[in-house]
């Protein structure tokens, strides 16, 4: 039988060469023309149009076009799996991967930051005590005092100058151009700027002097915080002017400062980073005494990460690296261990199925021998047992099919056989008419009816229901048929009903199982006098219609075949006109309905009274009818017989 819906297969070159479109193929021109356009030198109007082509075919037939792709790429178990794992354990692992490097970023560069800004506040911190220490000092004193301190600082803050200013001012050294700072600038430490210019200063007041010292905050200077960093610079903030950032040298200065270079990576994962942080500065001279400024780096990752380790501290930082390497090469491990587990896993899963398919078009293609290589005991095992057992029912039950195909033949031909046992013609009368209706429950019938002219005025019509149902009782009631038409042609005129059953019963008796029998009817009519002959033996009564009543024919003796010593008796009725004489056999009369009730002689009568007006073939349907009605199966229970003798 076709399947209502083809099997989903994977698509071939061609079959997904054919199912291109036109949005494609247009989508395809596009490209090339814009590829032309562009090689060729077409002109601005021709790129132009390439483009709006490409903008609305694009969408469609990349969306196209991935289907197709998808559809195919997924068609095996093997491929659906690895796209599964893609979105399940890939995409997440990706993000976190990308997560994690965002956050390393992020992390990282602020260790860059708080590792300059920490050194810039410890240098302002040394600049301001050193101003503080100054105040301490006699005022007579405090020259001196800053020749020393500005001996002392010129190596650590190149260009440094300090100012007092009290009775007299002092500065140094002799040329600094230091100003004293205006009156609304308070005492405070840190970034100073100075027109476009940065320092760090430090400025202190007491009660008869106060003190001033500031150098210029050069990117080399900056950079010398942390060496080995990288470039640190300071710009202004993003609502600022973005002007160049000039740095103040001494007069005595011979050259600018080198450019400090970004430090070279130590492999692929020593990314760069660029990162800024703003800090406050205060203003020399403007409406506000505050401002922030923007701290510029420029390093790389394991700049940062060797500077922050390498620190000195009550322990070696070198034991803290050994935990993160441990953890990160078990880490590798556990990955590769799970890994090639789920590989294997994949393998097994993906081999089982890849079996049971080669296997189902193997049993498609009607080799229903192919079994399934067994391994492991898991559930895919028991799926390959299962598949395995179903091929190997499957080949029995085609066996069985094919010897049912044979059996089936034979009861064809056995019913043909059978249905030519049956009498080919009703006899023709003027005084009878006989009217006859078989339906087997099977392809062969147990049950039997016959009729036969025995001599021009008398014809005798018979009925017989073996025991049993299919071949032997087709058997047995092939049987009573040649025996009954073997007896009654050698009989002659007035032929005895009851010695003609006898002879029958003795005849089966000797001839069949003990367990075989039948009942049997016979009945001669003589067409001159009206007069039925009979003999019931163990048959249902036959049900005699006169006037609208019913009437039921006695039974002369027990069923035929069962005991060679039975005896049996010959009843006569009258047939007056309009009487009509229903025989059935227990297929009509004992069929059962969904609550084991019997369709029973009552309700037989019933319907053939009401019908008694109807033809015999009217009656006979009726009948039927009533009976399909009652069971409400399409499955006969046992085969149903009838036949309606006439007197017009």
């Amino acid at each position: 039988m076709t399947p209502l819906i083809a099997p989903p297969r994977k698509l071939t070159l061609r079959e997904a060469i054919s199912r291109i479109g036109w949005w494609e193929r247009l989508f395809a021109a596009f490209v090339i023309l814009l590829a032309l356009s562009y090689k060729l030198g077409f002109g601005d109007l021709w790129i132009a149009v390439s483009l709006m082509g490409l903008i609305v075919t694009a969408p469609i037939a990349i969306w196209r076009l991935g289907k197709l792709m998808l559809r195919s790429l997924i068609w095996r178990l093997r491929n659906r799996l690895i796209v599964a794992y893609v979105f399940i354990a890939l995409v997440p692992l990706l993000l976190l991967i990308t997560l994690s490097g965002i956050v390393g970023y992020f992390i990282t560069s602020q260790m860059a930051i708080y590792l300059v800004t920490s050194e810039l506040d410890r240098q302002v911190g040394t600049l301001q005590g050193a101003v503080e220490s100054v105040l301490r000092v006699p005022a007579d004193r405090r020259l001196p005092a800053i020749e020393r301190l500005g001996t002392y600082f010129e190596e650590r803050f190149p260009n440094f100058e300090i100012r007092v200013d009290q009775a007299e001012t002092y500065v140094y050294p002799e040329d600094a151009s230091i100003q004293k700072p205006p009156a609304a600038l308070k005492d405070n430490s840190g970034i100073l700027r100075m027109g476009n210019e940065y320092y760090v200063w430090a400025h202190v007041r007491s009660a008869d002097a106060e003190v001033t010292a500031m150098a210029p905050l050069s990117t080399a200077y900056l950079s010398s915080l942390v060496p080995k960093l990288g470039p640190v610079s300071l710009g202004e903030d993003s609502d600022r002017s973005k002007k160049g950032l000039r740095i103040r040298m001494r007069r005595r200065a011979a050259a600018a400062p080198p450019d400090v270079p970004v430090p070279a990576p130590i492999n692929r994962a020593d990314v760069q980073l660029a990162w800024f942080a703003p800090i406050p500065v205060t203003v020399w001279e403007g409406p506000t005494p505050s401002d922030r400024a923007i701290l510029l780096i420029q390093t790389r990752v394991f700049s940062v990460l060797r500077i922050f380790f390498s620190t000195k501290a009550d322990w070696d930082q070198n034991f803290s690296l050994a935990p993160l390497i441990f953890f990160a090469s078990l880490f590798l491990i556990f990955e590769i261990i799970a890994l090639i587990i789920g590989v294997t896993l994949t393998r097994t899963i993906t081999n089982a199925v890849h079996d049971i398919y080669e296997g189902t078009n193997r049993v498609m293609e009607g080799d229903f021998s192919h079994r399934i290589l067994l391994t492991g005991r898991d559930q895919l095992a028991q799926l390959g047992d299962s598949f395995n057992r179903m091929t190997e029912n499957l080949e029995q039950l085609l066996k069985v099919a094919k010897e049912n195909e044979r059996l089936n033949a034979e009861l064809e031909i056995a019913s043909e056989v059978q249905r030519q046992l049956y009498p080919k013609f009703v006899p023709e009368s003027r005084h009878i008419a006989l009217t006859a209706h078989y339906q087997p429950a099977r392809m062969v019938s147990g049950d039997y009816f016959d009729f036969h002219r025995l001599s021009p005025r008398e014809i005798c019509f018979s009925m017989g229901d073996v025991a049993g149902k299919g071949i032997s009782a087709a058997l047995l009631m092939a049987t009573v048929q040649s025996s009954f038409r073997s007896r009654i042609q050698s009989s002659s005129l007035n032929m005895c009903c009851s010695e003609v059953v006898t002879e029958l019963n003795k005849q089966l008796y000797a001839n069949t199982a003990p367990e075989k029998f039948s009942t049997f009817f016979l009945g001669i009519y003589d067409e001159e006098t009206g007069l039925l002959r009979y003999t019931n033996a163990g048959h249902l009564p036959p049900i005699l219609i006169r006037n609208g009543e019913a009437i039921l024919l006695e039974v002369d003796g027990m069923v035929v075949g069962a005991f060679p010593f039975a005896k049996y008796g010959e009843s006569t009725i009258q047939l007056e006109p309009k009487d009509f004489i229903l025989l059935y056999t227990d297929g009509i009369s004992e069929p059962q309905n969904d609550y084991d009730e019997m369709f029973g002689e009552d309700r037989l009568i019933d319907v053939v009274k009401k019908n008694a007006h109807l033809p015999d073939n009217g009656i006979i349907e009726a009948v039927m009818e009533a009976v399909w009605q009652w069971t409400g199966s399409e499955e006969l229970q046992d085969d149903m017989t009838l036949l309606i003798a006439r007197r017009p």
